[in-house]
């Protein structure tokens, strides 16, 4: 029995029912772009859909089908499984083969969740042209999606919703007289609680309805607006796509030295529920990386923004972050350090495994003594300037790299300095032997 309209969820009303009813994507579905072109061919390909929740990767799948006199049929890899492929084959054959054949659309909700053996089992159906597959997913397909399997479909990328967008579905649903009058303010408030996410407004507006009609409230106002919506926070892909725009976004601001836009996105980030002691580690990760030895103080200042932080918690142990990302968004930037690791390990996993020197050797016994650990070793604090000028510490045979280049900004001048006084020491005690 089909569900009469009023008892249906308002994201199925409002659902649109053809192209021209489709709000936002026009980067894709307006006149002349590829999508629309695609509708407009009578020819379907498989695709796949990439973009955050509630921006309409389900909604076009199903007006391809419509498009195309299509069997629509819908699989989500969260729940499903082997079995519901096979059933998808099975039913798109009968379409084929009926007295009427008719093409299939397999949609496929979060196929990154499917693990590569049941991403595979779509390929030869794909290639023999049994059914057009469409896949959604809130993960770079590039990262997620086999490449057999991308390389068979076009991507679109999908948007989040715009904030006009996001007004015109607040119009349409007046219209459809799903909710009351709501002033302007407090449709703003509702635009940016929704965050781009049509489906979270529209599940927004449904509660809001309701309340409304249970308080007897004829025009929704701010005050009333977020005493229903309580503390709830925008939404925030935690472990995806956008977690990891957003970092990057922080740590190439600081490494930039704007502390404005580091701190934008650092709030951003506690302000989407990111787990502050995540942050804590990114943050030290950046004064070692961005800053390192131009000035050292960097670390041992978000060392206690994190002791802070562990003391007082939220919020009053966010400030200790704020602060600590200020000031290495302004400190001095050095990744001298961090490319000499870097270029040491490689040297490392590159080259054999050379034996330590003699004369580095410890001898605790006097085996070893007998064997020369040890000889000939020059101890540093005993000789001139605590340094043993000419010394190698290098294995026998290995030309003596160079890791650390300091660069000319904060006390890293000191330490050029310091170390090009040493080399030339160590120059001239070499051609004086």
């Amino acid at each position: 029995m089909s569900v009469p309209p009023l008892y249906q969820p308002l994201a199925e009303r409002l659902r649109p029912r053809s192209l021209a009813e489709v709000i936002g994507q026009q980067h894709v579905l307006g006149p002349g772009m590829p999508l629309r072109l695609a509708f407009e061919s009578g020819r379907p390909h498989s695709c796949i859909f990439w973009g955050p929740p509630g921006v309409g990767k389900t909604t076009i799948a199903r007006l391809m089908a419509d498009a195309f006199d299509a069997q629509f049929i819908s699989i989500s890899a969260v729940l499903g499984g082997v079995k519901d492929i096979r059933d998808a084959v099975q039913q798109a054959e009968n379409a084929r083969d009926g007295l009427v054949a008719q093409r299939t659309i397999v949609f496929v909700d979060e196929v990154h969740r499917f693990n590569k053996s049941q991403q595979d089992a779509f390929l030869p159906h794909v290639e023999s042209g049994l059914f057009t597959f469409v896949g959604a997913t809130t993960e770079n397909p590039s990262f997620e999606v086999n490449s057999a399997l991308l390389s068979r479909a076009a991507v679109y990328v999908l948007q989040p919703l715009t904030a006009d967008d996001l007004k015109q579905i607040v119009a349409l649903a007046q219209a459809r007289q799903a909710l009351p009058a709501i002033e302007s303010v407090a449709i703003e408030r509702l635009v940016a609680y929704a965050d781009g996410d049509a489906r979270r407004l529209l599940g927004t507006l449904e509660t809001l309805a309701l309340s409304a009609q249970q308080a007897g409230i004829e025009r929704i106002e701010e005050d009333w607006l977020l005493s229903v919506l309580g503390q709830q926070l925008r939404r925030y892909d935690k472990g995806g796509e956008q977690f990891y725009d957003t970092i990057s976004a922080l740590h190439k601001s600081v490494r930039g030295s704007d502390p404005d836009a580091a701190l934008y996105w650092l709030c951003r980030m506690l302000d989407g529920g990111v787990d502050p002691q995540y942050l804590v580690r990114r943050i030290v990760r950046m004064a070692w990386e961005d800053v390192g030895l131009a000035d050292p103080r960097a670390l041992q200042i978000v060392n206690d923004a994190a002791a802070t932080y562990e003391r007082l918690g939220s919020p009053e142990g966010e400030l200790a972050l704020a602060q600590a990302v200020i000031y290495l968004a302004v400190a001095p930037k050095s990744n001298a350090g961090y490319m000499a690791y870097k270029k040491a390990r490689a040297l490392v996993q590159q080259d054999g495994t050379r034996a330590v020197p003699l004369h580095l050797r410890n001898a605790p016994t006097a085996l070893m003594k007998s064997l020369d650990y040890g000889r000939d070793y020059r101890y540093a604090h005993d000789e001139e300037g605590g340094f043993a000028a000419g010394e190698n510490y290098f294995p026998e045979g290995l030309p003596a790299p160079t890791f650390y280049q300091p660069v000319p900004r904060g006390l890293e001048i000191k330490i050029a300095e310091k170390m090009a006084q040493l080399q030339a020491r160590n120059a001239a005690a070499r051609a004086g032997k």
